[in-house]
């Protein structure tokens, strides 16, 4: 039993028995507290108490895995580290999953030993990451103080609209619909053209103090707001080796 595990709850959340209860016996026996559900609903009743994780299948029924990551990231700004097991392993599965809110994705069939692995990687990284949010609680940083300055409430590039109280993007005069984090990004890029950002401050300007996400969800948001503004995409540049900048 790992002595470093036994305060850390995780939710197993997963429509068949048989899952559930290798996931959860294998979890215990690691020294995890352990729940399980076997629905998107009962999920969320239990997560009226405190998870640091969550083991989530895609397929459920009623709402499926997708949409309840949605849920906890948007609805309920819930940051728990969330992992997706599930026999869904195309790349479009995978790349859906990370643009749902998740951190990382594992195919069914699975290995218990990289289940244990991962969980305890993520947990890790999560631990690591909100300890050091906490040491840099009320401090600023130079990004930040910079966009607090701007207070621009409509940015019009050429035949692009963005208009950041509506929380709303036209593309010659024609809505196009971005989710909270795409909106975000954009307008952090917009407001500062051809100024470069790093991934890494664009996780701190964006996602704030959330959990713990990877380098490469920024890259997926990044990847799918290029696609949903087509050809106006081109103007989100990727600089190799230093981030992301708007170009017009």
């Amino acid at each position: 039993m790992d002595k470093n595990s036994k305060s850390y709850r995780i939710l197993v959340v997963d429509d068949e028995d048989s899952i559930c209860d290798i996931l959860q016996y294998n979890l215990l026996q690691a020294g995890y507290e352990v729940d399980t559900a076997s629905s998107a609903e009962e999920a969320l009743y239990k997560m009226k108490g405190k998870y640091d994780l969550l083991l989530l299948d895609i397929m459920l029924d009623g709402i499926n895995g997708f949409k309840l990551a949605k849920l906890l990231r948007n609805e309920y700004h819930n940051n728990i580290p969330i992992i997706f097991i599930s026999a869904l392993d195309t790349e479009p599965d995978i790349l859906s999953g990370f643009d749902a809110g998740g951190d990382d994705y594992i195919s069914k069939p699975f290995s218990v030993k990289e289940v244990l692995a991962r969980v305890k990687a993520l947990l890790a990284r999560s631990e690591k990451s909100n300890n050091a949010l906490s040491a840099k609680e009320g401090t600023e940083t130079e990004n930040s103080e910079e966009i607090q300055k701007e207070e621009q409430t409509k940015i019009t590039v050429n035949d692009l609209v963005v208009d950041c109280n509506e929380h709303r993007v036209y593309i010659k005069g024609r809505e196009i619909f971005l989710t909270k984090k795409e909106n975000d990004i954009l307008v952090l890029l917009v407001r500062y053209p051809n100024k470069i950002f790093s991934r890494d401050d664009i996780l701190k300007l964006v996602w704030k103090n959330e959990s713990f996400v990877l380098d490469r969800t920024v890259d997926v948001h990044i990847a799918r707001l290029r696609k949903k503004m087509g050809s106006h995409g081109d103007m989100i540049i990727n600089r190799s080796g230093y981030g992301y900048c708007f170009q017009p």
